[in-house]
């Protein structure tokens, strides 16, 4: 699923031409890219600046430890250097390939930078080459290895976003400079994946981000000096151990807590992950230029938007099978003509965690395949939870089979952490052991082909990645979880939707088909407001890396009074039920109901919320709204408040969150927002449905109550209403009863939120693809309608010729066995 350089593989395997090979060419090595001024020092350094540009932004060098102990570019005696054009994902780029050699009985280390010579981003990776007689142990590579960038203004005005290893553990949160969440060894701003320094007085921002996952956790450290200044920067790759000692293996000993060491053969290599590095003026730019460049190289699947219920936050570990019923009753009477048609069981239905495929008898005493078939006949897709790579004590495989668990090097399954509250120890699977490999095979092929569930969420991979001594030798934590992806994806098949809950963020990419961006959510305001973050900085990576899941949203006056996370003793306000389903419509992903439906029934101010036409299109367009200040917002807000959505040039969607206890007043530039001020817009309150004031001066002016949300809706008057244009791409010619693919595309016009499909023999269906089978002889007329969304409609029409007749004999030569 993952694309390498192979000529890279080339160039760092030591077919090299060398322009220099003594102790250090004479001067620097630079080249004048898009927006960036890139060398190579005599050091062996490279540095990324601005062009014109005082000083450098960032001065670094590369290091790896190996055996232990680190070796960096001033270690060695010799370092050569070569400069060539280039080719990569954003264009003709310069590339320089650097090697350190002649450290007796060490290895050499060989970084490739390249710059791009039409936009303001470079990327790098090391090679650890050993050229030494022995098998070599590497326990990190370092791309970035030196000063901390500099922003051209005082450091001090700094702001950091460090994306994180899951969506709770550690919570995302955007940090000033000074405000370092990490104090030991020193004061730390620590990412993982990818990493955003931002100068609210200059304006400017560095970001690195990882490219690949092929082996390694990506960690970003920046360590901190007083002043505050930055001291030093780290962009590194290793194993997992740094951050599951604060999470899944916090409490076991250090037999457990196993640092990452691959072996080295005499004459391998070991890559980096190849990482990307910008210095620019424009943040959003940065990130969605690097959300773009994870799909060019990893190729996601392509998803539709999922609307529909899941049964966490209303009952956690209580649904039991009549509540399941009624809820997919209600579900199905009440909102399917909105869309909504998932239905989603979480935790608690199964035996234990790695037993899925045994049902709770206590909870669902007739198990779930009846219970799925009556959810299928209400015309709902059934979901299921799962942890896919967990196994608690209680679970058949640890009972029977321990050794298919990741050890230490005893030989004892490594535990780490439990259910809840210290309660069934939980171990992890080892995907690479053949016997573990297809006892997961056979659990999703069940709930696949017996239960009939087609979306699967697999929850806690942060967790399950531990370092460890698996049955396959050398693999590390992020390739075993690849392996287990990819051994699920091929059990469920394509048809099949995977939803990533828990991870770093790049490495399900590819296998799976929606990803949590955010921290749970819940029944209060609170859950709201520290979800936003994560759904704010991960803004660009939906349709990028996959459809972004940004958890339910709950609406409804339903309180939890028994779970110790995200409690609700108090009914959530009608104001913070807006700000819930609000954070999530301007993801654009997901957008799944936490209540327990029928407390709705009563509640038609909150019920029409679910039902708003507004935020039902904005899922349906599938574009998130951009955090106009992400990084630039007030100190008084604490957290992003502006997002925006331009969904086509007559209409967009202005969201302004209030996350202060106190009623505020705002005032938005339409420049900000991109839209010119001299235009005649309408302007209506998305949730309330009544009409606002026109911009002023070229601004638009809302008070917000507290801990609370507006949602405008912005016409530009002068813009015509103009019917969507759309092209049917289908075959002409069939024969009966054989399955034709059909797929139509917008070329033009209004967005299209919906389409129809009529066959021409009395079947429907929707969705912009469509395959059918048609049972008689004849010219169909096939017709695509596309909703816009201005209310135009759009009928493209085309015709289909069927011929020949289903044979009805039996033809015993004819019929196979299914595998």
């Amino acid at each position: 699923m993952k694309r390498n350089w192979s000529s890279d593989k080339r160039v760092f395997r030591g077919t090299l031409v060398l322009l220099a090979a003594a102790l250090a060419w004479p001067t620097a090595l630079a080249a004048q890219t898009g927006g960036l001024h890139v060398q190579v020092n005599p050091d062996g350094r490279y540095s990324i600046s601005v062009p014109g540009g005082a000083q450098p932004a960032l001065v670094t060098g590369i290091a790896a430890q190996v055996a232990g102990r680190w070796l960096v570019l001033a270690d060695y005696p010799k370092r050569a250097v070569r400069q060539t054009d280039s080719h990569g994902e954003l264009g003709a780029a310069t590339e320089w390939t650097v090697t350190a050699s002649g450290l007796a009985n060490e290895p050499n280390l060989v970084y490739r930078l390249r710059a791009y010579r039409d936009v303001p981003f470079a990327d790098v990776q090391v090679t650890v080459e050993n050229t030494t007689g022995h098998a070599i142990h590497v326990q990190a590579i370092r791309p970035v290895d030196g000063g901390g960038p500099t922003l051209g203004a005082p450091a001090a005005e700094d702001r950091i976003l460090s994306d994180s290893f899951s969506e709770d553990r550690p919570a995302m949160q955007i940090h000033d400079l000074a405000d370092a969440p990490y104090k030991q060894p020193d004061l730390m701003h620590r990412g993982v994946g990818s990493q955003l320094i931002y100068n609210r007085e200059s304006h400017e921002s560095f970001f690195a981000g990882a490219l690949t996952s092929d082996k390694f956790l990506t960690v970003l450290r920046l360590h901190l000096a007083p002043g505050p200044r930055i001291a030093r920067w780290e962009v590194e790759s290793t194993g997992t151990t740094e951050l599951e000692k604060e999470n899944s293996l916090r409490d076991s000993p250090a037999e457990d807590q196993i640092p990452l060491s691959l072996a080295v053969a005499p004459g391998g290599h070991l890559d980096s992950e190849r990482v990307l590095l910008s210095i620019s003026k424009d943040y959003h730019q940065q990130l969605e230029t690097y959300g773009s460049l994870i799909r060019a190289i990893h190729h996601p699947p392509a998803a539709p938007p999922l609307m529909g219920w899941w049964s966490w936050t209303a009952f956690y570990f209580g649904l039991n099978e009549g509540a399941a019923l009624t809820n997919a009753e209600w579900e199905s009477q009440h909102l399917l003509p909105f869309g909504y048609n998932v239905f989603h069981i979480d935790e608690g239905y199964q035996y234990a965690r790695g037993e899925y495929g045994t049902p709770n008898a206590t909870l669902f005493p007739n198990g779930l395949t009846p219970l799925e078939y009556k959810v299928r006949g209400l015309g709902l897709v059934p979901g299921i939870w799962t942890a896919p790579f967990e196994v608690s004590q209680r679970a058949w495989v640890f009972e029977h089979h321990p050794d298919w668990l990741i050890h230490n090097a005893k030989g004892e399954p490594i535990p780490a952490g439990s259910v809840t509250d210290g309660k069934d120890t939980l171990y992890m699977l080892d995907v690479t052991n053949p016997g573990a490999a297809d006892y997961l095979r056979q659990t999703y092929t069940r709930l696949v082909h017996q239960w009939g569930i087609h979306y699967i969420k697999l929850d806690f991979m942060d967790d399950s990645a531990i370092e460890g001594v698996y049955y396959r030798p050398n693999t590390t934590a992020m390739e075993a979880q690849r392996i287990g992806l990819g051994i699920i994806r091929k059990a469920v098949d394509d048809n099949v939707y995977l939803d990533k809950d828990g991870s770093v963020m790049l490495n399900p990419v590819g296998y799976v088909d929606y990803g949590r961006i955010s921290q749970d959510t819940g029944h209060t305001f609170e859950a709201t407001k520290e979800a936003e973050p994560g759904i704010a900085a991960r803004y660009y990576m939906n349709r990028n890396y996959f459809v972004a899941d940004p958890d339910a949203f709950a609406v409804s006056t339903q309180t939890i009074a028994d779970q110790s996370w995200h409690e609700s003793r108090q009914p959530a306000t009608l104001d913070e039920s807006r700000a819930a389903i609000a954070l999530a419509a301007v993801t654009a992903g997901m957008f799944e109901i936490g209540d327990n439906l029928p407390t709705l029934e009563h509640e038609p101010d909150r019920l029409a919320l679910i039902e708003n036409r507004d935020l039902i299109d904005m899922v349906q367009l599938g574009r998130s709204s951009t955090p106009v200040d992400l990084m630039d917002y007030r100190e008084q807000d604490q957290q992003p408040t502006i997002f925006f959505l331009k969904e086509s040039p007559r209409q967009s969607i202005l969201t302004v969150f209030n996350w202060t206890k106190q009623p505020v007043d705002r005032t938005i530039p339409l420049d900000r927002l991109g839209l010119p001020a001299t235009a005649q817009y309408a302007l209506s309150d998305v949730l309330e449905k009544k009409d606002l004031p026109a911009p002023a001066g070229g601004q638009v002016q809302l008070s917000i109550p507290a801990e609370s949300v507006r949602m405008v809706k912005l016409i530009d008057n002068r813009v015509t209403v103009s019917a969507p244009e759309v092209r049917i791409d289908a075959p002409s010619t069939g024969a009966a009863g054989a399955t034709l693919e059909l797929s139509a595309e917008q070329t033009a016009g209004d967005p299209v939120v919906a389409w129809t499909w009529s066959f021409g023999d009395g079947v429907t269906a929707g969705g912009h693809t469509a395959t059918h089978a048609w049972t008689e002889p004849g010219e169909y007329p096939v017709t695509v309608t596309a909703q816009g969304l201005d209310g135009e409609r759009t009928d493209k029409q085309i015709r289909v010729r069927i011929t020949g007749h289903m044979s009805t004999r039996f033809n015993p030569a004819e019929i196979r066995r299914l595998p």
